[in-house]
């Protein structure tokens, strides 16, 4: 597997993209996919005078083998000893990072699917807005029905990044930005179902019964979760409009955790009825909530003859995770990240996962 290094140069409202070198002497990279998050890489190598100028900051890292994730270079640090030798470190984040240097301005109501949503506020920050467009930049594909759900909202002074990955984990949905010859695209999608829980796919288990879960910790806190909110928005004292929700059947006595989420600054527009100011509260309301608190961490056969990474199963999908051993097991848990390390010792897998409701 190489890596291949281009340069990225704006030109006005277009980008040109050109291959600088291809590199396969690298000491050790890590490849860091997410999806609730925009992902990153690193890369370390011997620190020669060409390896210095190849990468360079602002400039494009891509995989031969991955098609999907490009990585822009934003930090490079160079290390020098005379008994260890010369290194750089060269670590970046995927091109989704470019939404970072934009914030949702001036304030964006809207009305529709989550997937026009997106496009929406994306073609007035980015696509369509002048000096603020970032070059070269459209709307990719969309899949999955969570991107097909309607809402109302209303959003401003947001960071564009922040905004739009929240959006994806209130959703279940995911966003990542692909280059595309001379173009970056920008697509919407989702996991499937790969968990015992469904038939319509070949599952997917990690087990120690089956030698491809190598190692396994679980920790569970309640603590922080908030499972019903009470929003309250524009107007005074007792004529504050003023809704609640939560994300199932109402929660009871023990089991009801509240939150307070403060709205006083979301405006009623002249055009938004009661009705649709109420659902743009309940957009707020939801994205305030908060699942208990799970941590687990595992690593996975790399070279499983099962199942093969990236081919598959992918990350956002929804598997099964057992630990027979201790009678645990989540019959349905998404795979939110994966690192994929490689140096001397050979290839590694370390996965993220999300336990669901």
């Amino acid at each position: 597997m190489q890596l291949e290094i281009y340069s990225l140069t704006a030109l006005k409202d277009q980008i040109s993209v050109s291959l600088e070198a291809i590199c396969d002497s690298y000491s050790s990279l890590l490849w860091d996919i997410e999806f609730y998050q925009c992902g990153c890489f690193e890369v370390y190598i011997a620190a020669s005078p060409q390896n210095v100028s190849i990468f360079q900051r602002g400039r494009i890292v891509a995989r031969s083998d991955d098609a999907q994730h490009f990585g822009i270079i934003e930090s490079l640090q160079l290390e020098t000893d005379a008994e260890k030798g010369d290194y750089l470190t060269v670590t970046g984040r995927f091109l989704a990072c470019l939404l970072e240097r934009r914030i949702i301005y001036p304030t964006i109501t809207a009305n529709g699917s989550y997937a026009d949503i997106v496009s929406k506020v994306l073609s007035r920050n980015v696509i369509s807005a002048g000096i603020r467009n970032l070059p070269g930049f459209s709307m990719g594909t969309v899949s999955g029905d969570c991107w097909q759900k309607t809402a109302r909202m209303q959003v401003s002074y947001d960071n564009i990044l922040e905004w739009l990955y929240s959006l994806c984990e209130t959703i279940g949905g995911s966003a990542n930005v692909r280059l595309n010859g001379n173009t970056l695209k920008c697509d919407l999608f989702s996991g499937t179902d790969r968990s015992l829980l469904q038939d319509d796919n070949p599952h997917i288990v990690f087990s120690d019964a089956y030698n491809n879960l190598l190692s396994f910790s679980y920790a569970a806190d309640d603590a922080v979760q908030k499972n019903f909110a009470y929003v309250l928005g524009c107007g005074e004292g007792s004529a504050r409009k003023r809704t609640t929700f939560c994300s199932s059947a109402e929660p009871t006595y023990l089991d009801r955790y509240e939150v307070y989420v403060d709205e006083r600054n979301t405006a009623q527009e002249e055009d938004v009825t009661d009705a649709e100011y109420l659902e743009i509260l309940k957009s707020s309301g939801a994205e305030h909530l908060v699942q208990p608190k799970t941590a687990l961490e595992s690593a996975i056969a790399a070279f499983s003859t099962q199942y093969q990474y990236n081919k598959d199963y992918f990350v956002g999908d929804y598997v099964t995770v057992e630990q027979k051993r201790f009678g645990l097991i989540q019959p349905r848990i998404q795979l939110i990240g994966m690192v994929e390390s490689f140096d001397q010792n050979g290839r590694s897998l370390t996965p993220t996962f999300k336990e669901m409701e």
